[in-house]
């Protein structure tokens, strides 16, 4: 069964509570129109009743209101659904006045007559023919200090042919005002839902080739604006990282195509003609060197594979940066003396984080340094504390760097000075290693550096309780 769309399903439910509110408010309108109606007819009932009272003030006995009715009768005269009825107290059987049709059963006249206080009562009442009658009692001193019974009646049939009316034409109206609020509701429900259009549109028309369309977020509603927000975003990532895996599958063939070329060169230009023994051994040389290179491009690449990718949970510890400095400075000591490079480590901080990535990103920067210091002087590597972070910075003289290459130098396989770098052995890695080992420690990495100057390269760790807020969010997650 075909599940049904979600338009449907929010115009019948706004249908049905638009429905169910119609409903509800024509049976409060009808109850409120039958409390007016009722509330208007004993209103009438006391202004009539209060009248009646003041002309019976006026009689001195129950003989002149027989004889002499007329001021009482002019109370009620062309009123045709009002009908006034007085009692004696000594003789209710029969009538002292009555005038109007009234209720045509005496025993329910009898009945209020025999009730009526002093103060003005209501009571419903019904004929036989099905008339329903609203009727007011009261006892009503004379001027001789008699109380007569006084029933003032009212006839309902107006208000009964009101209520009628009222509902005839609510079960007509009721219809097609439930039809004009499905049609509404599914116009409502069609312009809301507009913009889940526009998603699915936009999309149809994303692919792996094609990640530049983006949803508008102009006049959308704000809980889709921020949906549309996130997707944006989301599509801008995918985007960027695509393309970075473009240019690193580009980047990594002109690498490797490099080498490998030139080993199919000397192997093929080798094995043309018969040679000596010793150039055998030169060439299986200068291609296990080839190789040896090929393996640490394919080595560099699998580490920052494993450091980019957002499941390298490492375990995280608490780290001396001087400690693991010195460890990196005794390892390279030996190529410094060569050069005559003297190496020094001063400050000292505290992080958190794995202890082999930070030395690979000490090491990887101390080697640049040593490569490109001159003979004779100094590579320093200062530790600084700050409020916010733990700084590491590795200096060295040198030709330094000019300023259009400094924001490349973190990038994968840029080499500011190609030839030079392959010929010693170079990969263009060491630098993006030490960026993303900075980007999974939540640090980052910066230079500094002016032609004929100090190049300075700058490690930069949060402190050490942001980091432990941080790690222990990632645990959580992790």
């Amino acid at each position: 069964m075909k599940p049904v769309s979600l338009s449907m399903r929010l115009g019948l439910t706004v249908s049905i509570l638009g429905a169910l509110l119609v409903v509800f408010l024509a049976i409060l309108a009808f109850f409120a129109l039958t409390h007016e109606l009722d509330k208007l007819a004993k209103n009438s009932l006391d202004n009539k009743m209060q009248q009646v009272e003041h002309s019976l003030s006026l009689y001195e006995d129950t003989a002149d209101v027989n004889s002499t009715p007329h001021s009482l009768l002019d109370q009620v005269m062309g009123h045709d659904n009002l009908n006034l009825a007085i009692y004696d107290l000594t003789n209710l059987r029969t009538p002292l006045l009555k005038f109007g049709s009234g209720l045509s059963d005496p025993r329910i006249e009898l009945k209020a007559a025999t009730a009526a206080v002093d103060r003005i009562s209501y009571s419903t009442n019904s004929d036989g023919e099905g008339r329903h009658f609203l009727t007011a009692s009261k006892l009503i001193r004379l001027k001789n200090g008699v109380s007569v019974p006084v029933l003032l009646s009212m006839d309902c049939a107006n208000d009964e042919a009101l209520l009628n009316a009222y509902l005839r034409s609510t079960i007509i109206a009721l219809p097609l005002l439930l039809i004009l609020i499905g049609i509404s509701a599914w116009a409502v429900v069609q312009r809301g839902l507009s913009p889940l259009r526009e998603f699915r549109k936009v999309a149809a028309m994303i692919s792996a080739q094609d990640l530049s369309h983006r949803l508008s977020v102009v006049k959308m509603p704000q809980e889709l604006s921020e949906l549309a927000h996130g997707i944006n975003f989301m599509l801008h990532r995918l985007d960027s990282g695509i393309q970075q895996l473009s240019q690193f599958s580009d980047d990594l063939a002109h690498e490797l195509r490099s080498p490998i070329t030139n080993l199919m060169g000397k192997a093929q230009v080798t094995l043309s003609r018969e040679r000596p023994a010793e150039e055998y051994k030169a060439v299986l040389g200068s291609c296990t060197e080839e190789l040896g290179r090929v393996t640490r491009i394919v080595s560099d690449m699998l580490f920052l594979a494993q450091v980019s990718h957002p499941a390298a949970l490492v375990p995280f510890e608490t780290i001396t940066l001087e400690d693991e400095a010195l460890k990196v400075v005794d390892l390279f000591s030996l190529s410094a003396e060569e050069k005559r490079i003297s190496l020094s480590v001063t400050g000292n901080g505290k992080t958190i984080g794995d202890r082999l990535m930070i030395q690979r990103a000490i090491s990887n920067l101390l080697s640049n340094a040593i490569r490109h210091c001159p003979a004779g002087q100094s590579i320093s590597i200062v530790i600084e504390n700050h409020a916010e972070q733990v700084s590491l910075l590795v200096g060295n003289p040198g030709a330094g760097i000019e300023p259009q290459h400094l924001s490349h130098l973190f990038d994968r396989f840029y080499r500011v000075d190609t030839s030079r770098s392959r010929a010693e052995g170079g990969t263009g890695l060491g630098l993006a290693i030490v960026r993303s080992i900075m980007s999974l420690h939540q640090g980052a990495a910066d230079v500094q550096s002016m032609p004929g100057g100090m190049t300075v390269f700058r490690l930069n760790f949060p402190n050490l309780e942001g980091q432990t807020t941080w790690q222990q969010a990632r645990k959580a997650q992790g």
